[in-house]
């Protein structure tokens, strides 16, 4: 039997490879910790300081307390906070010669990779409802961003599914450790997976290429899928720009982003910036049914408006009102209007509709054929304008199109489909 390769030779490997990626191994039982305490605090305490040079010692203190202490609430709605202090910072009052003021606290350097803290950890016990101790953690800054559970890959009776019941059982356990967990990786050497806190195990989604350009079809060996989401800078952007929480009612879905939609919306980034310069033609975004289309555009939308200098305009343009309510909903559910409802950038006519273009908004959602004024004169605006048209494959030819393009001949386009 000593010819298998064990569970723990599977996670021995894992930690190597994270090695060459740049991580630095760290075998918990030899550091000093609190064994009730999820963070690594002495990498967190470090990196607050190295990362916000000229916050004062109270800032730090303000912000190490909060990113200890939240307020009663479900777990979901914890991670939320915590995520939008690793996406944003997190604001923070304190006092200068007996004068309050206030900033933002950075935990993560998102331009500089190399100025963050990157471990690979095992064997790191937790005490909280009960002593669990997760195969696998990744800190960023301290902070235990990601865990993965391993399975043997030659025995019979476990697999990578039943990793998703073991993380479901932690959460009930370790409730804490997923204050600050944004990604959940299952995997059993054959099939690696990752999803959020939120995630049904069917919505656990495989890493099928390192960089966009090559796609293992069927199964995504380990090593691409590791490498394919944590190599160091495009982990951080997807922790920056490809995660987002649907807040829709009662319930809300922590989001992140599939491989595809990763990828194709970093080419859509690259394809819109020459567009804005030379003839506006974006290029074609194309899907399968029932790929996350919607959230596709929400995570490019959201790209582009933090991206872009002068905040351009984003029109979403689609041909149908089930359409139009559909995908301003969804921007509204996951925070891209603020506080602001979506019904308050839907253009109800073709008048309304010129009003919102010439008053420099955010956002806009339209229906092609409310582009029907064709002697109304073009809008020449200081800032960029993206078409986002959906079902581009129906609605982007005849007068509303040619309409739309005379009225806003500077703006670039991409189509969905």
């Amino acid at each position: 039997m000593s010819g298998f390769y064990t569970e723990a030779d599977y996670e021995n490997s894992i930690i190597e490879l994270f090695q060459n990626m740049g991580y630095r191994y760290v075998y918990a039982p030899d550091l000093e910790r609190d064994f009730r305490s999820p963070l690594y605090e002495k990498e967190l305490l470090s990196a607050l300081h190295r990362l916000n040079p000229k916050m004062s010692e109270d800032a730090i203190a303000d912000a190490l307390f909060k990113l200890k202490n939240f307020e009663n609430a479900e777990l979901v709605q914890k991670n939320e906070l915590f995520m939008d202090y690793l996406q944003h910072g997190i604001e923070v009052r304190y006092f200068v010669k007996g004068e309050e003021r206030s900033g933002l606290v950075y935990i993560v350097d998102y331009r500089n990779p190399d100025n963050n803290s990157f471990v690979v950890a095992n064997q790191w016990t937790f005490i909280e409802n009960s002593n669990k101790r997760p195969d696998v953690l990744l800190f960023l800054n301290g902070l235990p961003v990601v865990l993965i559970e391993l399975k043997s890959p030659f025995r019979e009776e476990t697999d990578a599914s039943e990793g998703y019941q073991q993380i479901r059982n932690y959460m009930q356990e370790i409730p804490s450790m997923f204050i600050y967990n944004c990604i959940c990786v299952i995997s059993d050497h054959l099939t690696s997976k990752a999803g959020t806190i939120t995630s049904g195990e069917d919505r656990f989604m495989e890493w099928k290429t390192t960089d966009g350009s090559y796609e293992n079809t069927q199964y995504a060996a380990f090593d691409t899928f590791f490498e394919g989401l944590f190599e160091k800078n495009r982990f951080l952007d997807i922790l920056k720009n490809f995660i987002c929480f649907n807040v829709d009612g009662e319930k809300t879905f922590k989001v992140l982003a599939a491989y595809h939609q990763y990828f194709a919306v970093k080419k859509a980034i690259a394809s819109t910036q020459k567009a804005t310069v030379t003839d506006g033609k974006g290029g074609v975004f194309w899907h399968t049914q029932g790929s996350g289309k919607s959230y596709s555009m929400v995570f490019l939308a959201q790209k582009i408006r933090r991206k872009f200098a002068g905040s351009p305009t984003i029109v979403v343009l689609t041909d149908r009102d089930e359409l139009n309510r559909q995908i301003s909903d969804t921007f509204e559910n996951c925070g891209l209007l603020g506080k602001t409802k979506a019904s308050q950038f839907i253009a109800s006519s073709g008048t309304d509709l010129v009003k919102k273009l010439r008053g420099n908004p955010s956002f806009v959602f339209t229906l092609i054929q409310k582009f029907n004024l064709p002697k109304e004169p073009p809008i020449y605006p200081d800032h960029d304008i993206l078409i986002l048209s959906d079902e581009a494959h129906r609605s982007q030819y005849g007068i509303f199109a040619d309409n739309m393009m005379h009225l806003l001949p500077t703006a670039s386009r991409i189509g969905f489909t």
